[in-house]
């Protein structure tokens, strides 16, 4: 039978073998065919016949080929072999088989190789089922007609039903000796009353087993010779079966083989991460990780970052952590999760319009909203209910942790969204807020700010999937807020030093009372308490008063009863809760508290200066040697965010839940930097001691873009965004050659316009240096937001940082010069009339240096920076 159209629409095409086509029927075009078989030979048998009768009819055969077995099809006229690599994960390989099956259109024949050896490269079955579901209905729009194969005895029988309900016809192969039975057992839209019996098949003839007796003889046969084989069972899940069966076997190279296996399908395929891997997690760790994790595929940088460093400290230092370190309370939702969810709500072809060039930013919107009203697959379901049962009602947070997240030289910090749930409520509340969280985050990661980054960091078409952690929120209730003592954010090399006599290499924290979000992000309004580890009771303040005012005013906590994160200030937080440990953390402030008095005020006035925390030295010591030894395990920096709960009448020692570590992004020190020794005053545009990052600084800048402070202050809210989109604008459409500067009132990056310029990542991630000018007369202050997201992102993306404050000894802030300059080019061009309003177009001046660089000059050693002609 070659090629005919029936009396109706209907193709019909052969299978090459004459017999075969009269128990089918034929095949119709959009076909897919699977083949079932325990040989590959058998599946081989009947390729060749069927790929003979296509190229007769003038069919253009596509051989996909990913197996580890011998090539089905030698090359030939007419055959084009893909090779395809499936090692690079589902995502990567599902789209580039997409992006082929696009490419060749219409009326293509394929033919694939062995599904089973996907396995081989996922470790799961269950992304082999998506696969297909994916790839299966796309097939049959473009009128193709594909052929697979797999090992039935390799797959769960959930995954085998998938791929029955996906495809148009499956027939099984059985074999028993020399005796070969098919059977089909789907064959879509067509019907006899013997189709779906088993045949026996010799010398190209079919015949139906007719006799229920010798059925059911052949049947036991084929039984009896699979013995054993037919576990039905997920490989993911025999994997970590062998791993118990080795649990505390000697065998130390089976456990050691079996470690390595587990570690490139589970912790990451990074070779930095899995080197250390390899030498801090063992077999037992890693099905201990199995038993809280929800699906199957890796669960993610940030829940590699905090196992790792929790097994480092354990093993370098059992004693010492054994006893200061909390456990941790963790559920790893992971990465083929994202994937079985985008495939149940049929959002791949919209995943495939985002990869492309014209569509990343373009359908992201679409994107994020199907996924925020998307369902999630039943497998998938009843694990978030035994989520629930375990946590019971205490709040948790849903925290993002994707493949590339928290890695070497990708932080992605503050790009994916973490959600706190206070978990109150009847189950099914609780669900469908835990739903929503999931989907929240997962929508996060189609963020413009999240896409910026992966594209600047040519990340765009890498494998990004988005595993999740679900925690428990270490704290203490009290009464309807729930909230941790202390929090804080720790890195191991401190490049913000602010005196000579401070070592960079001994670290620093970011402390705050309450949840740990005030220590990650910027501010607004507010001052974590910043400590250099090597000497913790130096502060960068003049004064009491200055101390005071710099210090931590607000508390964010979880309201039980009523929005869950909140944020109070600290006195109406200690006036409602009275058993607070705020004599740890803080102290009186006897003017204010006098004060309070003569209002009719009776509770006392805290100011959270940390200083009976850091003179009891327990926490900056712990802190230093946590930092020091992770530090040394890394062979890098390192950037840790840790929970803290203080010592109680039960508990005399304070302790650390560390939840997050990954390696700290670092610009580097360059060689040294020699200044001038009496420079111009007349050739400088700013200087500062102090109050910079980046370390030793020699960069020429060619282009300048400042908001000016006065004209900025006077807008309304609306207006000043309007100017944050027009920097935005102006700095991506810099050429990539220039070295950019913007300077401008506060700081940059801000959700509060009234503290500065409300600009986003993708906005500033062309910029070379970033300043920061106080203007003290409109309150608008820089922020030196140590180890926060906005610091992260500074540093990652290589920005030199300047916080500039004119009316300190010491500092120089000349805007003036800009506008005098004569060698400096007006470029207000760029300011085209399309743009936003005139008194807009007016905040924000653009200067040209190309042809006469100002010079950024810094020295980390004396804590200098010169901006100018030098």
């Amino acid at each position: 039978m070659t090629d005919v159209t029936s009396s109706g629409d209907t193709t019909l095409i052969s299978t090459g073998v004459a017999g075969l086509d009269r128990v089918l029927d034929g095949l119709r075009i959009g076909d897919n065919v699977v083949w079932r078989v325990s040989d590959l030979n058998d599946y081989r048998s009947f390729v060749l016949p069927f790929v003979r009768s296509a190229r007769k009819a003038g069919r253009q055969i596509i051989y996909l080929r990913f197996g580890q077995h011998e090539p089905l099809l030698p090359p030939g006229p007419g055959i084009r072999i893909v090779e395809v690599d499936a090692r690079d994960g589902f995502e990567s390989f599902t789209a580039r088989v997409w992006e082929l099956v696009e490419t060749w259109g219409h009326g293509a024949f394929y033919v694939c190789d062995c599904l089973s050896d996907l396995l081989d490269a996922w470790a799961t079955d269950t992304m082999v089922g998506y696969f297909f579901r994916v790839i299966c209905p796309l097939l049959f729009e473009l009128d193709t007609v594909a052929w697979f194969a797999l090992y039935p005895h390799r797959h769960s029988r959930h995954t085998l039903d998938r791929i029955r309900a996906t495809t148009q016809v499956m027939i099984d192969v059985h074999r028993a000796d020399n005796d070969i039975q098919i059977q089909p057992v789907k064959v879509w839209q067509r019907q006899s009353p013997t189709m779906f019996l088993p045949h026996r098949y010799q010398d190209g003839a079919f015949t139906p087993v007719t006799d229920s007796s010798n059925a059911t003889r052949l049947q036991a046969a084929i039984e009896h010779q699979a013995h054993g084989t037919q576990q039905r069972l997920d490989r993911w899940d025999r994997l970590f079966l062998e791993a118990r069966a080795l649990s505390g076997s000697e065998d130390r190279t089976a456990r050691r083989a079996l470690t390595e296996r587990i570690l490139r399908v589970l912790i990451s395929r990074d070779p930095r991460v899995l080197e250390l891997a390899e030498r801090y997690l063992d077999l037992d760790d890693l099905t201990a990780i199995h038993n809280r994790i929800i699906g199957s595929g890796f669960i993610g940088g940030k829940a590699v970052g905090m196992l790792l460093a929790r097994a480092i400290l354990l093993q370098e230092d059992p004693d010492t952590w054994n006893e200061a370190l909390d456990p941790h309370d963790s559920t790893f939702l992971a990465s083929d999760a994202w994937y079985a969810f985008l495939v149940h709500n049929g959002l791949w072809p919209l995943m495939m319009r985002h990869r492309t060039y014209q569509g990343y930013f373009e359908e992201a919107p679409a994107l994020r909203n199907a996924i925020l009203a998307g369902t999630f697959p039943p497998e998938v379901r009843p694990e978030l209910i035994r989520t629930l049962d375990h946590f019971g009602q205490y709040p948790i947070l849903v925290r993002s942790s994707s493949l590339l997240e928290d890695g070497f030289g990708n932080a992605f910090a503050g790009k994916y969204e973490s959600v706190f749930l206070v978990n109150q409520g009847d189950p099914e509340q609780r669900l469908a807020e835990l739903e929503n969280a999931i989907r929240q985050v997962y929508a996060s990661a189609l963020s413009e700010d999240a896409l910026s980054y992966r594209r600047s960091r040519d990340l765009e078409h890498q494998e990004e999937p988005m595993a999740l952690l679900i925690q428990r929120v270490n704290g203490r209730f009290h009464d309807h807020w729930y909230l941790p003592d202390a929090a804080a954010v720790g890195v191991s090399r401190n490049t913000f030093v602010w005196d000579p006599d401070m070592t960079p290499e001994a670290g620093m924290l970011r402390l705050v009372m309450g949840l740990g979000t005030r220590a990650v992000d910027r501010i607004e309004g507010d001052h974590a308490l910043v400590v250099a580890l090597d000497q913790p009771d130096k502060q960068p303040f003049r004064s009491r008063e200055e101390n005071y005012r710099f210090s931590q005013h607000l508390v964010d906590a979880l309201d039980v009863n009523g929005p869950g994160l909140t944020t109070i200030d600290l006195t109406s937080l200690a006036r409602e809760v009275p058993d607070l440990p705020l004599s740890q953390l803080g102290e009186t402030d006897r003017e204010a508290s006098d004060r309070a008095r003569e209002l009719g005020l009776d509770h006392p006035v805290w100011r959270l200066t940390f200083r009976p925390l850091i003179r009891k030295g327990d926490v900056t010591a712990m802190a230093s040697l946590l930092l020091k030894t992770l530090e040394q395990a890394y062979r890098h920096p390192v950037d840790v965010e840790f929970t803290l709960h203080l010592a109680t009448a039960d508990n005399p020692r304070p302790r650390l839940n560390l939840v997050q570590c990954r390696p700290l992004a670092t610009i580097g020190e360059a060689s040294p930097v020699e200044l001038p020794r009496r420079p111009d005053p007349r050739q400088i545009l700013l200087s500062t001691e102090g109050h910079f990052m980046g370390g030793n600084i020699n960069l020429p800048i060619h282009r300048i873009i400042r908001v000016k402070a006065e004209a900025y202050s006077a807008l309304t809210v609306p207006e000043k965004y309007q100017v944050a989109n027009l920097v935005g604008r102006l700095a991506r459409q810099t050429p990539e050659y220039f070295n950019l500067m913007l300077a401008g009132p506060g700081r940059w990056g801000t959700s509060s316009p009234e503290l500065g310029v409300p600009v986003g990542f993708a906005d500033i991630s062309r910029v070379s240096v970033l300043v920061e000018v106080a203007d003290m007369g409109n309150g608008m202050v820089p922020d030196l937001s140590f180890g926060s997201h906005f610091f992260q992102d500074l540093v990652e993306s290589g920005i030199a940082y300047v916080a500039l404050f004119p009316e300190e000894t010491g500092s120089r802030w000349n805007p003036d010069w800009l506008t005098d300059h004569s060698l400096l080019r007006q470029a207000d061009c760029l300011l085209r009339d399309d743009l936003p309003p005139a008194h807009i177009r007016d905040c924000v001046e653009i200067r040209e240096c190309e042809d006469h660089p100002i010079r950024v000059l810094a020295d980390i050693t004396v804590q200098r920076l010169l901006a100018g002609h030098l």
